[in-house]
């Protein structure tokens, strides 16, 4: 079983800055990638970033070059430092973690408007 708790999110004007947070807990050892996805009501969960066990990194295009995944591994954590927000990126977002099942967050609100 893996755990994650986001957090981080909240309200920023356009052109600002968020990071989430995702605390990871349980079969940390057993975990092969953890990622971000967002999701609008009425349309289908997307991908926003993923980081391997490995620190191999990918990125949807829209966000490419204004977020960044990473995690720190002695305190658990996955990261999403986003710049450069647009209304566009207003989203839940959620923590994911890939093993030999897959596990969600319960998520966390950003809205980016002025």
């Amino acid at each position: 079983q893996v755990q994650l708790v986001e957090s981080g999110g909240g309200l920023v004007q356009p052109g600002g800055s968020l990071r989430l947070s995702c605390a990871v807990s349980g079969s940390i050892f057993s975990i092969l990638a953890l990622g971000w996805y967002r999701q609008v009501p009425g349309k289908q969960r997307e991908l926003v970033a993923t980081i391997t066990s490995g620190n191999r990194r990918k990125y949807q295009g829209s966000v490419a070059g204004r977020f960044t995944i990473s995690r720190n591994n002695a305190k658990n954590t996955l990261y999403l430092q986003m710049n450069s927000l647009k209304p566009e990126d207003t989203a839940l977002y959620c923590c994911n973690a890939k093993a030999q099942y897959e596990y969600w967050g319960q998520g966390t609100q950003v809205t980016v408007s002025s």
